[in-house]
């Protein structure tokens, strides 16, 4: 836990917040300033920066809860899509730096519009080569994670 961090503070109940779960290892509360109504954030109880810091033991659970959100949400407030969103980082606008993913209820035509900005085209090249490091990467922290746990690849 990180006494200063204020997503530490609301775990430990030193700070309220309006929580709709509470799990084992996860919470699930609505921010400060939702961007809409519905709008949650589920965050792990145990401190951690972001998904970077995460392992796939806390990601798996943290999945969980943010399903489980996700279906409680269209249930109760029957939106027409959901964004799912986590910043990792200064450059990707993080500014509460303890892992949280935001689920956001969205309804055509709502006050949000696209978050996706315009992207100038890539050349095919430049994909295949982004493909390629990507790919080996992943390959690489995987058998990394494997050799971790004990575990043997799937496949030979």
């Amino acid at each position: 836990m990180d006494l200063d961090c204020q997503f530490c503070q609301i775990v430990r109940g030193e700070r309220p917040a309006r929580v709709v779960a509470d799990g084992p290892d996860a919470l699930a509360l609505f921010p400060l300033r939702p961007t809409c109504r519905g709008h949650t954030i589920v965050i792990p109880k145990a401190h951690v920066r972001d998904l970077w810091a995460a392992g796939s033991v806390l990601s798996a659970e943290l999945m969980q809860m943010v399903i489980g959100v996700g279906h409680a949400i269209r249930t109760a407030l029957q939106p027409d899509g959901l964004n799912l969103i986590s910043s990792a980082g200064q450059a990707a606008s993080q500014t509460v730096f303890h892992l949280h993913l935001h689920v956001v209820p969205r309804w055509a035509g709502d006050h949000i519009g696209s978050i996706w900005p315009p992207s100038p085209p890539l050349a095919d090249e430049v994909k295949d080569e982004t493909a390629a490091a990507i790919r080996a990467a992943y390959a690489a922290v995987s058998a990394g994670e494997r050799a971790c746990r004990n575990e043997r690849p799937l496949m030979p």
